[in-house]
């Protein structure tokens, strides 16, 4: 499915501001027009965005509950309480986990940490947990990434005498859980300034107040920004206010001082050798953390990140490698299962949503499914199999629809549900799949204007090879780390040609290594464009051409220079 190329601009009354802001910071007008658009419209928060600062970092006792789950964690310490750490599968709830394990640890050793199986239990706090817990005689739990919507289950755990503090992300219902403290900045009643951070970014919050209260000192908690990174990166965050500041500092502590585990999956998939960025953590580290709680369990990835053993560290990441070969062997399986579902279904092009069931799918990786899928068909798309008895599944949406919004309106046929506004989880009775689907699919298409059943391809700026100096490229890479809220900007050239030396590359020969003039400069850019290989004759007959592209640096052999990585290509239009 082709693009639609929108071009974006800051509204024309910052006209004056884009050059009172290209004299103070010095810096090219082109970029301060991305700042706008990011919304910085000053040159304090410029200078801020530029140099994040973690004496920036809210106050953790502003977060509502706070004192509440610190006294209730000094208490238990006081009377020797056993504590456990409790986690969804995931990166988000893994790294989340070993945080406040790794960091508690130092002070008090009468604790452990527990992580629901994906298969036997489910996601969120589950009665198998609450049992264990009281059959070891654990009084406190302490739930990270999940425990938002689990009324009952905590009911039952209070009956058992266990205590419970919430440190979740997610929307909850209108009537909380009964713990003693809920860490939730989604709250209706709080009182956060940021209400986007990852389920790790709570825990971290919750241990920063911690400290506080016990006079220690905030250096101690720096080594673990390196998790709350890896979180942010995986669980697809807003990459502004303190998710900007933690995750700038997590990849610097990634980079020049990680932990034994994460040292051990870096070396696993070559990364020890270049800079690592968000990009990195997403299709590199993250998804082998991942593959421990899709295919196995996820302790396995909390023993990697707390690991002090480095032979012990490798042993696990070896595992974790061969459970994301599995995955990735799984997961290519059902995509092409379900493709060939959707391929012979009739009404696929009239319907606005996709929502598909097999019970025999592993439940390990219809989430990763149900996000190729959406890409693929760009609609929203449900993946169902059967586990315990449910049918239970994984949401994907895109640009303007609220998913969790799409489930709200069917929550009596849903046994559970929870997430956010782009994913979500959900699990109901076989027997309501089919209602289930009719009235998801009429939801989106009752919300959804056909326009954005286009993908649209969002360009920051028109601009000319001349304007692609070495200042500008390393003010550009300042605008790192980049995630949702603050993309890779993104450019367009018009009326670019082959230079003469373009040529195919790659295994099949489906890649465009380019060498590319514009009209404007004289100004030789190298781009590498993969997988358009059918641009080949076109461009190599000397015709004019639009590219829309983000700027890299390519090293090679010791060597570093600028590459353009070319997103689309498209001919020129005649009266450009």
């Amino acid at each position: 499915m082709s693009n639609e190329w929108k071009f974006l601009t800051p509204p024309t009354e910052f006209d004056n501001t884009v050059e009172h802001m290209a004299k103070e910071l010095g810096i090219s007008p082109i970029l301060c027009k991305l700042l706008l658009q990011r919304g910085i419209t000053s040159i304090e928060e410029a200078k801020k965005f530029f140099r994040p600062q973690l004496q920036d970092l809210h106050d953790p006792f502003l977060m509502k509950d706070m004192d509440k789950a610190v006294d209730r964690l000094n208490l238990a310490m006081g009377r020797k309480e056993k504590i456990l750490i409790y986690g969804d599968y995931d990166v988000d709830g893994t790294t989340s986990v070993a945080l406040v394990y790794k960091f508690l640890r130092s002070y008090y050793s009468n604790l452990d940490y527990y992580i629901p199986d994906r298969s036997d239990e489910g996601y969120g706090v589950s009665y198998k947990g609450i049992d264990f817990a009281h059959e070891n005689d654990f009084s406190l739990i302490i739930v990270l990434d999940c425990g938002i919507k689990a009324n009952e289950k905590i009911d039952y755990a209070n009956r058992k005498g266990i205590d419970f503090i919430i440190c979740d992300h997610h929307k909850p219902d209108p009537v909380l859980p009964n713990a003693v403290a809920i860490l939730d900045p989604k709250r209706d009643d709080a009182s956060y300034p940021f209400s986007h951070l990852s389920a790790c970014g709570v825990g971290f919050k919750f241990m920063q107040a911690f400290a506080i209260s016990n006079g220690i000192d905030f250096a101690s908690l720096y080594p673990l920004l390196e998790f709350v990174a890896v979180s942010i990166a995986a669980d697809l965050v807003p990459i502004v206010g303190e998710n900007r500041i933690m995750a700038y500092y997590g990849l610097k502590q990634l980079n020049n001082n990680p932990s034994i585990g994460i040292r051990s999956i870096i070396n696993s998939c070559s990364l020890n050798d270049r800079e690592i960025t968000l990009s990195d953590v997403i299709f590199k580290i993250g998804p082998r953390l991942n593959a421990s709680g899709r295919m196995q369990c996820g302790k396995e990835a909390v023993d990697l990140l707390i690991s002090k053993d480095m032979q012990q560290a490798k042993d696990i990441c070896e595992s974790l490698n061969g459970y994301n070969d599995m995955r990735r062997e799984l997961d290519k399986n059902v995509t092409e299962e379900a493709n060939s579902i959707l391929e012979n279904c009739k009404s696929l092009a009239s319907r606005k949503a996709i929502v598909i069931y097999n019970d025999r799918w592993h439940k390990g990786v219809i989430g990763i499914v149900a996000s190729r899928l959406t890409e693929l068909y760009y609609k929203p798309a449900v993946v169902l199999t059967l586990s315990n008895g449910l049918a239970t599944g994984s949401c994907r949406s895109i640009q303007g629809i609220d998913i969790y919004k799409a489930l709200e309106s069917c929550r009596d046929l849903l046994e559970n549900f929870g997430g956010h506004p782009y994913a979500a989880g959900l699990s109901m009775k076989e027997e309501n799949v089919e209602e289930f689907t009719i009235r998801f699919e009429q939801y989106v298409a009752d919300n959804i204007e056909p326009e954005q059943l286009i993908p649209q391809l969002e360009i920051d700026a028109v601009i000319n090879f001349h304007d692609i100096t070495p200042k500008f490229f390393r003010v550009l890479k300042q605008f790192a780390p980049f995630g949702p809220n603050n993309q890779k900007p993104v450019f367009c050239t018009k009326r670019v040609y082959d230079y003469g030396t373009s040529r195919l590359v790659g295994k099949d020969q489906e890649h465009l290594k380019l060498e590319l003039i514009d009209t404007n400069s004289e100004n030789i850019m190298n781009a590498i464009a993969f997988g358009m290989y059918e641009h080949n004759d076109y461009v190599k007959g000397l015709n004019p051409f639009d590219i829309v592209y983000t700027i890299e640096e390519n090293n090679y052999n010791g060597n570093s220079y600028i590459q353009l990585l070319v997103k689309e290509i498209r001919p020129s239009l005649m009266t450009e």
